[in-house]
């Protein structure tokens, strides 16, 4: 993405547009270009906002979905967004779901995709091993239906954060904490709209997931898109847009 990140106090994010908030939250090893086709089409009508996620700044006893959803918390009080719309993919999507279960004033709706907070695959019982460029593409193209999508720049890009000691320590710690913080009993209390997109062939935040977010949430409506992974807005990002553009328009009506 060729916008200029914005820095104003500890936050740095990206902003574009005018009108009311859609605040997108990235995942575990997700980016901002992540969101590169949802930013650009959303841009024209609501203020899109994309904060960098201090995902290994954070001291490693405190390193955890909380804390980041504390840090989402202060960006948005410091900003002085109010009646937003959280989107969130992965651990963004929890990191959504903890925020509102805490701070739920300022939230006008939610848009979950591949969202952690019930259960999620990441890599099953392993990490990447460092330097194992094999091994890591193998595991990063399970993020997709489409392997291909898995290209040498996202590879390197996992194997240079595995390869980093210190940035591997809080993804452990990060992943155990969204393992450890289960929101199963406080969904029913979310009493806002909820967008489901999830991809059919997700095997890291499996269909099952989603039908159980769409079960427990009441305000909850769950869009399917096929030969889809665990980032549809990356791997299909026009019929994404096609499926929220309406959504919003209806609950922000």
């Amino acid at each position: 993405m060729d916008y200029q990140i914005k820095e104003d106090g500890k936050f740095k994010y990206l902003e574009e547009g005018e009108g009311e908030v859609i605040v997108l939250l990235h995942g575990l090893f997700g980016a901002l270009s992540n969101f590169k086709d949802l930013f650009e089409h959303f841009k024209g009508k609501y203020k899109v906002v994309i904060p960098m996620l201090p995902l290994y700044d954070m001291p490693v006893a405190t390193t955890g979905v909380k804390s980041l959803a504390k840090f989402v918390k202060k960006f948005i009080d410091h900003k002085g967004y109010d009646n937003v719309t959280l989107l969130g993919n992965s651990l963004g999507g929890h990191v959504s779901l903890v925020y509102y279960a805490n701070w739920p004033e300022k939230v006008h709706s939610m848009c979950l995709t591949g969202s952690s907070g019930l259960y999620e695959n990441a890599f099953g019982n392993q990490y990447p091993r460092k330097g194992d460029k094999e091994y890591i593409r193998e595991k990063t193209a399970k993020t997709f239906y489409d392997p291909e999508l898995a290209t040498d720049e996202l590879v390197e890009e996992v194997q240079g954060i595995i390869g980093d000691r210190s940035k591997l320590i809080k993804i452990l710690a990060l992943a155990k904490s969204a393992i450890r913080h289960n929101m199963e009993k406080e969904l029913p209390n979310f009493n806002i709209p909820v967008c489901l997109i999830w991809g059919k062939q997700d095997i890291v935040t499996p269909p099952e997931v989603a039908e159980d977010f769409n079960r427990l949430m009441p305000n909850a409506e769950l869009f399917w898109i096929d030969k889809c992974g665990h980032a549809p807005m990356m791997e299909h990002p026009i019929e994404f847009n096609t499926i929220l553009e309406p959504w919003l328009e209806k609950v922000r009506a």
